[in-house]
């Protein structure tokens, strides 16, 4: 390629720098202060308590405080029979009063019985009542007119809260479904009914019960146990510190040894998969497959089938088989990966609050996520009630019109149907604004990733900054100026705003149309074809694939923006261009840190999740009494390895940036001088001696 213009006086990071992508700065700052404004548009119009609270057929929320509902906390459905399935009860609303109750019916009753007998018994219509509209006490108004006008519910069932609704009272007797001990029931309309038409009104009911009891039981565990969590995350992040400390010193035997430790681990899983395996022949149901026994909440089942412990020694061999061919074949290379990965430690040695800018980036991204959740929520529930006729009658020409509940009754719609009702809907709108919720709800979306991919990117530029500084200091470490983070910090918010933003965006349209394409897929799941299902894939495919090389070549620019203050498109074609001419370098290096930094964390995740394990089973005999009494150990434990790999991930995120930035000022390096008096090298010594075995003299 053409040799390139070098300002010869090159000494590191430059300082007097002007403001790049100045366009994009301004629409950034702009599309900011829009988001404030939708934000706050949302506040007014939103009310999370339409997700909270039930709401009844007045449009009114059940338990709210200072209502007449504020003791009333439940929402009882009249005849639940119309009721098909739960999907139609949380969602949408059934064809059928709802009224507020402060508990559930724990009886059978009809409203025909207890209007018979409301003289000798006052205690049973009483606790009947409580059941029917408030202020309704009139027995003598004939049951054909109570029940047209649904003043009262024609029956009322034993049930339970769920979800802040009442369900009837499921439970099996000797593989027969009862409602409290009974199979069969009045329905008050002189018919006699049995439970199953009950359990298809709330069909599929009993999964998510069984689903919402195993949420409490994990809640439970996380509140006996969350300190021991915290414990075990501070053991990571120790670890992780220890190992970046540790790996300056003794990088190449600290992998070698973390390669072997990996190779070890996974033989010893193989051989306890296999000792399970040989250790259930011959145990009764140990031979059914995964297949015949289905789904269980009780993971403890799988555990007893030879075939769980068969594949996963198989899966453990493939994994054993990879890492050894590619130690074989890779091993010189990782050599050169490895006086980098030296060079790297030394470099975060000397900058040691270069570890804790993760921090940093965590807090803004927990802020756009929060802040995003919030609007999401207000935009979704800022609806106005919507009020539609409900007719008893199948053939009211008036059924399910939007209808006005304060006008309802000078209409004539109650002439021609008799018993119609005007009953709370859903929520919705007809003016502009909830007309365009959607598209709110987009650029929500969209203006999240910005600024999300904007938080990932100024880290980026940061830590590319100050290790650049490291880097181009001719002496180590005297020439390494003062407060090297803050000052790159400080250089790319001042100047570089706007080229950061500009990259953040391009990342973000990438990523929204990949979230709208996962939306499409899952919409149109059912009715698809081949061909749409197969175009839809390649387009998730490419769209993944671009994202990927995306983030690459971001990376880089950063790079090249935190040394050189160019725009993003001039620094993105320098990094480009400069990776291809050292391309070979490039993939092995890459790779090579990528592989070793992914088995740093697998190492302190494992670590880390076999002493939390041996912890919560009570394995440890000094701790047997600490160890709290658990639904499920795995939920703590799963927590503890997942949060220990995201604080390793944290660690060396940063490890691998420097990497990154120290191997392109490497190349740079070496396309500038060339060893001699006038133009000396600026890398160590060691990196010298390393990659002196090629040819390295400059390129002409």
């Amino acid at each position: 390629g053409e040799p390139r213009k070098f300002d010869p006086k090159f000494r590191g990071p430059i300082h007097n720098r002007h403001c790049t992508d100045v366009i994009c700065c301004v629409i950034f700052i702009v599309v900011i202060l829009g988001y404030i404004a939708l934000g706050v548009v949302a506040w007014v119009h939103g009310d999370p308590r339409k997700v909270i609270y039930p709401t009844d057929s007045y449009g009114q929320f059940c338990g709210q405080r200072d209502t007449p509902n504020e003791n009333k906390t439940i929402l009882f459905y009249f005849n639940i029979l119309k009721c098909a399935s739960p999907v139609v009860l949380i969602n949408l609303q059934c064809p059928t009063t709802q009224l507020c109750v402060s508990k559930c019916p724990d009886r059978f009753a009809t409203y025909i019985d207890v209007q018979a007998s409301y003289r000798y018994r006052p205690d049973q219509w009483n606790y009947f009542r409580q059941f029917c509209k408030p202020g309704f006490n009139n027995p003598r108004k004939s049951v054909a007119q109570v029940l047209r006008d649904e003043d009262c519910p024609s029956m009322i069932i034993p049930s339970r809260p769920f979800l802040k609704r009442c369900f009837p009272d499921f439970s099996t007797k000797n593989g027969v479904l009862t409602v409290a001990n009974q199979t069969t029931f009045k329905d008050g309309r002189g018919k006699t009914r049995n439970v199953t038409d009950l359990r298809e009104a709330a069909n599929g009911i009993n999964n998510v019960l069984d689903a919402r009891s195993v949420g409490m039981k994990i809640f439970e565990d996380y509140a006996i146990s969350w300190y021991w969590i915290l414990i075990g995350l501070f053991i990571a992040m120790m670890l992780s510190l220890l190992f970046l400390v540790l790996l300056r010193f003794t990088a190449g035997v600290l992998f070698w040894i973390f390669i072997f430790g990996v190779i070890g681990i996974i033989g010893y899983g193989i051989w306890h998969c296999y000792w399970e395996y040989d250790h259930l022949k011959g145990i009764p149901g140990s031979d059914l497959t995964v297949y015949d026994i289905g789904f269980q909440t009780d993971f403890k089942v799988y555990l007893q089938l030879r075939q769980t412990w068969l594949a996963f020694m198989i899966i453990l061999c493939g994994v054993e088989v990879i890492i050894v061919l590619m130690l074989i074949f890779l091993r010189n290379r990782i050599r050169i990966a490895i006086a980098l990965l030296k060079e790297g430690s030394r470099a975060i040695g000397y900058i040691m609050s270069t570890l804790f800018y993760p921090i940093v980036t965590f807090l803004l991204i927990a802020i756009c996520i929060s802040y995003w959740a919030v609007t999401a929520v207000f935009l979704a529930t800022s609806g106005e009630p919507v009020y539609k006729v409900m007719a008893n009658q199948t053939l009211c020409k008036y059924a399910n019109l939007t209808c006005d509940p304060e006008t309802f009754n000078t209409t004539n719609v109650t002439k021609v149907c008799p018993g119609a009702q005007c009953t709370f809907a859903f929520y919705g709108g007809e003016s502009l604004y909830h007309k365009y919720i959607f598209i709110f709800q987009l650029a929500n979306a969209f203006v999240f990733l910005w600024l999300v991919n904007f938080a990932i990117a100024l880290g980026q530029c940061t830590l590319a900054g100050a290790f650049a500084s490291y880097y181009w200091a001719y002496r180590k470490p005297a020439d390494i100026p003062l407060w090297p983070l803050f000052s790159s910090f400080g250089r790319a918010i001042r100047y570089h705003t706007g080229s950061l933003a500009f990259g953040a965006l391009i990342l973000a349209i990438v990523q929204l149309i990949r979230v709208v394409l996962e939306y499409l897929d899952h919409k149109l799941k059912g009715t698809q074809n081949s061909f749409t299902r197969f175009l839809l894939c390649c387009l998730k495919c490419c769209f993944w694939c671009l994202e990927k090389f995306l983030k690459f070549i971001n990376r880089n620019a950063y790079i090249m923006i935190a040394i050189y203050g160019k725009n993003f498109c001039t620094s993105a074609k320098d990094a480009f261009f400069l990776l291809m001419r050292n391309v070979v370098r490039v993939a092995v290096l890459d790779k090579v840190t990528d592989f070793l930094l992914f088995l740093g964390k697998i190492l302190v995740a494992g670590g880390v999740g076999v002493l939390a394990f041996f912890f919560f089973t009570q394995r440890i005999p000094v701790f047997a009494q600490e160890v709290p009494v658990l639904n499920y150990y795995w939920v703590p434990l799963l927590t503890v390895i997942v949060g220990s790999y995201l604080v390793a991930h944290g660690f060396f995120s940063v490890y691998a940036m420097c990497v990154d930035t120290l191997f392109l000022c490497f190349c740079e390096d070496l396309e500038r001088n060339d060893g001699s008096t006038a133009k000396p090298y600026f890398m160590s010594a060691s990196l010298h001696r390393i990659l002196g075995k090629k040819k390295l003299s400059p390129k002409k």
